[in-house]
């Protein structure tokens, strides 16, 4: 057993054994319900989460979760019917209430033909150990102090930091066992922790407002209090005495934490729910060219103590390294057992989202890349909801900065930017080497061609 999930048994209620204990428990009384597979998942997790506001707690957040979630599945393909139940009582009675009640609802639903377990050879086999938990053993007023060192580090900078909406801290660990009635049963624990800070400055009653935030699986990793405070600080600061701009035809440049949205549109675009119904503008795009040819997009599952790293999905199917853009071009879906079987293709490990995906840089760090906008609007933040899936349409509120001759200018405010998904994807010009990571998504800034920015 690895160091981690020996590290695990401390810290949680449960051993790993015991989950699989329960796992096997449900595993045997859909059995013995006459369901002919049988999907299981038992986990449990606990954490804090802090917040400070102007120096004051406002909110201390002790969690502590476990639940176990049952499918099961009643006839073969094509002639399958799926009932699903979940139970945060571990007791043998509840185990079986809850078998009982996945049972009851896959006798009353309709039959799917696509319906099932994955295929088995698709199954992960050895477990693999990416060296995701590393617990923080944070305390409830060391955390605090922490937030308090984030948010004064902000306050600061200047006497224009006026407001804050509060640093917040969290530390949270898990663990699970996923088991099936193919004889699957792997599960490790995992870890995820987080800083944030979101700061109000003021001038002359005109307020801004910004944030920034770092989250990772090994607490060392989280970023510096005072630094992450200072920066959020600046950031708020920079945006003072924002203004509107004409409706124009620009380049626009977007800093790489929205960039990695604009990666995010692209992905569920390409995830086999829309695809299958039909409400994707990526529909039947695999092998055209969907991006730029500069642009190449590879998923990378196995990096050790990466945020979105799994040795499988959400269905025990195996993750794989693989490109799923190479030079523009589409070559991969992200689909789960359910959504191949309806497009007729096969998983890509990809039931519960993507592993890690990342834009591969092929221009400079963010000065370089103002320079290569050197006239448009670089965007720093995405407003509201403005992205159509089916047609790619896309529109959205911004802020940012309008740039000049390679250097920032001015900052903006209330404008919108808009364009096609199609076209954006396929009018990048750049993609930056000032990469951030967020969540599954490590991308720079990218650079698009044109869009309508509308103004005044």
């Amino acid at each position: 057993m690895s160091a981690s999930r020996a590290a695990s048994r401390s810290r949680f209620t449960y051993t790993p054994a015991h989950l699989g204990d329960f796992a096997q428990a449900v595993l045997d009384a859909a059995r013995r319900a006459g369901a002919s597979a049988c999907e299981c998942e038992v986990s449990e997790g606990h954490g804090l989460s802090v917040t400070v506001r102007k120096d004051e707690p406002e909110t201390i957040e002790h969690n502590r979760d476990k639940g176990i979630g049952v499918t099961l599945y009643f006839g073969d393909r094509p002639n399958a019917r799926r009932g699903h139940a979940s139970t945060s009582d571990f007791s043998a009675a509840a185990l079986t209430s809850a078998v009982e009640a996945a049972a009851a609802i896959a006798r009353k639903t309709a039959v799917d033909d696509c319906a099932g377990p994955p295929e088995p050879g698709e199954l992960a086999k050895a477990p693999r150990d990416l060296d995701l938990y590393h617990p923080w053993d944070l305390g409830t007023e060391e955390a605090i102090r922490i937030a308090r060192r984030t948010e004064r580090a902000a306050f600061a900078l200047s006497p224009m930091i006026r407001n804050s909406e509060g640093a917040s801290i969290s530390a949270q660990q898990a663990q699970f066992v996923f088991a099936n009635s193919l004889g699957f049963m792997q599960g490790f624990p995992t870890s995820r922790h987080t800083l944030s800070l979101s700061v109000i400055a003021e001038d002359r009653g005109l307020m801004q407002r910004d944030d920034w935030y770092s989250a990772a699986r090994v607490p060392g990793k989280v970023a510096d209090p005072e630094a992450l405070g200072r920066y959020a600080g600046r950031r708020a600061l920079a945006r003072l005495g924002a203004r509107k701009i004409a409706t124009c035809q620009a380049p626009v440049l977007f800093e790489a934490p929205v960039a990695a949205g604009l990666i995010g549109a692209f992905v569920s675009a390409a995830s086999g729910g829309n695809l299958y119904r039909k409400s994707s503008f990526l529909m039947d795009a695999l092998g055209k060219r969907v991006f730029a040819r500069g642009v190449t997009i590879e998923e990378r599952p196995h990096e050790p103590r990466a945020l979105a790293s799994a040795p499988f999905d959400e269905e025990g199917v195996a993750t794989r390294a693989r490109t799923v853009v190479r030079g523009g071009t589409l070559e991969g879906y992200f689909l789960g057992s359910y959504s191949a079987r309806k497009l007729g293709l096969r998983s890509t490990g990809s039931a519960g989202g993507s592993h890690n995906l990342v834009v591969k840089a092929d221009g400079p760090d963010l000065a370089g890349m103002l320079k290569k906008l050197r006239r448009g609007f670089l965007v720093t933040e995405m407003l509201g909801q403005g992205t159509n899936l089916l047609t790619g349409d896309y529109s959205r509120g911004a802020a940012g900065y309008w740039v000049e001759n390679g250097e920032i200018a001015y900052p903006v405010e209330e404008v919108t930017v808009a364009g096609n998904l199609k076209d954006m994807f396929r009018g990048i010009a750049a993609v930056g080497s000032d990469e951030v990571l967020r969540g599954a998504y490590r991308c720079g800034s990218i650079l698009v061609e044109n869009m309508t920015i509308a103004g005044n």
